[in-house]
């Protein structure tokens, strides 16, 4: 790495050999929103010589930005599959959103990708390389997937180069900083007139070469004088950064000993580490200038890929089972084993239909064959589970809005699958005779809630399948109809994610719904005992109606329910109508009695009534029934009761006093914290349904991106009575 002299486009190398695995290499690009990810990508692309110019194909599209919601919203918000080719080797590079909303397209990245890019931007503020994309990393680290750094906006850095590694080597490093060191410096030209300095070229700390830039195209210089001091000083601490990685014992004490090691011995042994995932390389790396045919860095990145990251071949397959959960041996990367892929993103084209971007685990996947689709059935975010045979269209190779037909895909390679109806993202695709399941990825829980209703009666036809379409392409999504409210509700992972969901639902399904208030499912109690008659007695000609009941209403206990007891003596009320009566409360318990929410831990007692021989009845006496009901909770007995959620929140412990106090401003009781690895803190807390609405955007803000929450239904409990009132104002101004 970092001692070839490319002087052309590696297209333009040896063949591609698509067919067999060790020739690919999947990377997933992950960073922070506004780090530079999809410029990278366009850079990386020109140079490896997919482009003609920046961003550009021979015929103009883009390889980037395929979505129309992406142009409106100026960011990423899906998974995007670009497709190089470099000396040889075929390098799928994978470029995910940077915003925390799509959380859900960067876990399907890491699903099929064997190494990651993390994309640093020395623009930004520490903060938001501490934030979320170090959880990233430690997701990463925890199945061992190798890890690359890279730095960019080096023309506009807030932070310096130097500073800036040394950042990422306190945060992504821990108690290891020397596995996270430059395997190249930027030489920079002389500042413009904004002060800032623009990057001309590299200094490759192991091969004491200078890669200059400055034209538009890579020359290797002989490094200055003046700077060999500062190489020098760089270079011995990579050298026993990559020798303590190293699996030869005796290198560290040679080299300790004053010996020299021979300059391929360190380039096979730092190919090593940073497959192993035990050493990340820090590069740069900036766009081509106008003009320009390599952009700053990227020759070196891609000989980094192709020689450092490791093939499909080295990395362990997600396990299998039958449909039916029955263990099955482990699969592995062969073209020729049983075929095992995945559905690791669905997306819509409205000229093409469904496409599935698919990752070959095992097996070769053909067009036009037989495939068996299995689904894990996420029940609970609106994925129906189903089992099926379905025959897939043709196979082809995204680049843009581009579709290059292939032959066929190969273990470890990426593909685009058309005309696969009923498959999912997550699903499982495998042979028709020996149906296989992969265990799922683990999905973020989406909690803020949009509900949304149909904008018109024409809509209302179109709504279901439109929202079908949109979760099945979306697994971070979930889709509940709530019993309690009426209400259809999607659960998104923040604010972006729920813009993006209604855009599609307008744009792309061609249905017009309105965002409503979100109701959150209050009950109603008694908070004393009460008591009410019921009389329905009304006489027009021929049979009328008569029934009159008393009953006695007191508080039960939290979850009770509702309970009926019958204490009537003498007959009063007839025993074929005391049925009739309990049916009354009870559905007038159900409908509300003051707000219109379920009334629930009540003891219900009929004490007495009267009854008249022709003109009572049934119907007569559930009206009597809930006319009671009503009659008792005139008496302002009435409270409300409003859901207490268990919480608990993941945070740095920078974060826990602010995040305390933001808890206290909900209403929420701390019930207790613990400490959840180094420098992780865990909050316990019970906070009312009503006061998390938007916490899941509210806690990013408080904590950069580094917290995040769960929370599960604990208990109904009283409502206090100002918040109560202010309740009952909104809902009055909302009518």
């Amino acid at each position: 790495m970092g001692d070839k002299a490319h002087t052309h486009p590696g297209a333009a190398g040896r063949a591609t050999t698509a067919d067999r695995p060790a020739s690919v290499r999947n990377v997933v690009l992950v960073g922070h929103s506004g780090s530079g990810k999809t410029t990278l990508v366009e850079a990386l692309a020109l140079t490896a010589g997919a482009l003609s110019r920046a961003g550009r194909v021979e015929d103009g599209a883009t390889v980037s930005d395929y979505d129309e919601i992406e142009h409106r919203q100026q960011r990423s918000v899906q998974l995007s599959l670009v497709p190089l080719e470099w000396d040889g080797y075929k390098i799928n590079l994978l470029d995910t959103p940077g915003y925390a909303d799509f959380v859900g397209e960067l876990r399907a990245g890491l699903r099929a990708a064997d190494a990651a890019l993390f994309v640093v931007s020395a623009a930004q503020e520490p903060e938001a390389v501490a934030g979320a994309t170090r959880m990233l990393w430690e997701e990463c680290a925890a199945v061992g997937m190798p890890r690359a750094l890279v730095i960019t906006h080096l023309d506009t850095a807030r932070t310096g180069f130097d500073e800036m590694t040394a950042i990422c080597a306190r945060i992504f490093g821990g108690d290891d900083p020397d596995a996270v060191l430059p395997l190249y410096l930027p030489v920079f030209g002389a500042p413009g007139p904004d002060g800032h300095a623009t990057a001309t070229g590299l200094v490759g700390l192991l091969s004491q070469k200078i890669f200059d830039y400055a034209s538009g195209e890579r020359r290797e210089l002989p490094p200055d004088p003046d700077r060999l001091p500062v190489i020098e000083e760089f270079r011995n601490r990579l050298i026993e950064g990559v020798i303590a990685e190293s699996e030869d014992e005796t290198l560290m004490d040679h080299y300790l000993g004053g010996g020299e090691v021979d300059v391929k011995t360190l380039v096979a042994d730092l190919e090593k580490a940073v497959a192993r995932g035990v050493f990340h390389p820090v590069l740069a790396a900036a766009p081509a200038a106008p003009g320009a045919r390599q952009g700053l860095g990227t020759v070196e990145l891609l000989d980094l890929i192709a020689n450092g990251f490791p093939t499909p071949l080295e990395r362990p397959a997600p396990a299998v089972t039958t449909p039916d959960g029955a263990p099955r041996p482990e699969i592995s990367c062969d073209p020729d084993g049983p075929l095992v892929a995945e559905v690791v993103k669905t997306a819509s084209d409205p000229y093409v239909g469904r496409m599935s971007l698919v990752r070959v685990f095992s097996g070769t996947l053909r067009p036009d064959e037989t495939v068996h689709v299995s689904g894990h059935g996420l029940t609970d975010r609106g994925h129906e589970d189903h089992d099926v045979d379905e025959r897939i269209g043709a196979l082809s190779s995204p680049f843009g809005k581009q579709q290059r037909v292939l032959a066929h895909c190969v273990a470890g390679d990426l593909a685009c699958v058309g005309k696969l109806s009923r498959a999912e993202t997550g699903d499982t695709l495998s042979a028709a005779a020996d149906p296989l399941l992969m265990e799922p990825w683990t999905m973020p829980d989406p909690l803020l809630p949009l509900a949304v209703r149909a904008h018109s009666k024409a809509d209302e036809d179109r709504l279901s399948q439109g929202l079908a379409r949109l979760v099945a392409e979306d697994p971070t999504m979930r889709l509940e109809q709530n019993p309690d409210t009426r209400q259809v509700v999607l659960w998104c992972l923040g604010e972006a994610h729920r813009e993006v969901a209604l855009d599609r639902l307008r744009g792309r399904y061609g249905v017009q719904v309105d965002a409503v208030p979100y109701k959150v499912a209050l009950r109603e109690t008694f908070g004393a005992r009460a008591a009410g008659r019921g009389r329905h007695v009304k006489q027009s000609g021929g049979h009328g109606q008569f029934a009159i009941c008393e009953i006695e209403v007191e508080p039960l206990p939290a979850g009770s329910g509702v309970e009926f007891v019958d204490k009537v003596v003498g007959g009063a009320v007839p025993r074929q109508f005391i049925p009739s009566v309990e049916k009354g409360v009870r559905a007038q318990a159900a409908r509300g009695l003051t707000a219109g929410y379920p009334l629930v831990d009540v003891r219900v007692t009929l004490l007495d009534g009267k009854a008249h021989s022709v003109d009572s009845s049934d119907a007569a006496f559930q009206t009597a029934g809930a006319l009671a009901l009503r009659e008792a909770a005139g008496e302002g007995a009435i409270q409300l009761l409003e859901p207490v959620a268990d919480v608990a929140v993941l945070v740095p412990d920078a974060y826990v006093g602010p995040v305390m106090s933001d808890l206290s401003g909900r209403r929420g009781r701390v019930v207790g914290t613990e400490q959840a690895g180094p420098g992780r803190t865990l909050i316990r807390a019970e906070v009312p349904e009503l006061e998390l609405g938007r916490y899941t955007v509210d806690l990013r803000s408080v904590t950069h991106g580094a917290g995040r929450f769960d929370r599960s239904y604990a208990r109904h409990e009283p409502m206090p009575t100002a918040v109560a009132d202010r309740l009952g104002e909104r809902e009055a101004a909302e009518v």
